[in-house]
């Protein structure tokens, strides 16, 4: 009687995942993704970053599927820390935004997949299997964001997600005390992401950077 359901059951074989988000109804979502495959298993749910470098240590993951924008430490920073303890982790970002900063980012702090929430629930599981291969595997949406930014003469294109809000601010004349108010972070952190806005627009100061930006459309405009 139990003899072919032993056969079929590996324990040790399934994929141990773990989600990584900060909405609810997307983790109960990925949640049901997940127990609906037979060779997943669903080891834990965090809901921020700061979450997931507490608790994936003990859990061992073989893939975290990990959002990007989140409160108290976003993805990129979660990965970076979660690495080094996790080696045999594999990450996939799962994110609605595809800036080609963002997707550099990720890359770079070690991401093996980068999908669109817009994946269909068999692209996920093709990513996440993919990944636990070892293959690197990057959404349509994310490929055309790093081909887009490789092109010559577009200010701007490496810029990240947050550059941009701060860009933006600086171009409604907020001072930096008002920026780390409104975005709730750190002074330093706010002048540290304003020398990279500068550095990487290739201007001298800020009035040239709003310029720049005005010109260019990286911010909306003022009114």
């Amino acid at each position: 009687m139990n003899g072919p359901h032993a056969s079929q059951a590996h324990p040790h074989a399934r994929l141990r995942i773990l989600i990584v988000d900060d909405h609810p109804m997307i983790r109960n979502g990925l949640a049901a993704m997940v127990r609906g495959e037979a060779d997943f298993e669903l080891v834990g749910e965090a809901a921020h970053g700061a979450d997931a470098v507490r608790i994936a240590p003990e859990l061992a993951p073989d893939v975290v599927l990990m959002d990007l924008v989140m409160p108290q430490m976003d993805g990129i920073e979660a990965m970076t820390r979660l690495r080094p303890l996790l080696p045999s982790t594999r990450f996939v970002i799962l994110t609605s935004l595809t800036e080609p900063g963002e997707v550099q980012r990720a890359l770079q702090a070690g991401a093996s997949g980068y999908l669109t929430k817009t994946a269909s629930a068999q692209e996920l599981v093709n990513v996440i299997r993919a990944a636990h291969g070892g293959r690197r595997v990057l959404s349509p949406e994310a490929t055309e964001a790093l081909i887009a930014a490789s092109q010559p003469g577009q200010p701007g294109a490496d810029l990240t997600q947050r550059e941009r809000e701060l860009l933006a601010l600086m171009a409604r004349g907020l001072t930096n005390q008002d920026i780390a108010e409104q975005l709730r972070i750190a002074l330093p952190t706010v002048k540290f992401h304003i020398t990279n806005i500068l550095s990487k627009l290739g201007v001298g100061n800020r009035t040239e950077a709003v310029l720049l930006a005005l010109k260019h459309r990286l911010v909306p405009p003022a009114g």
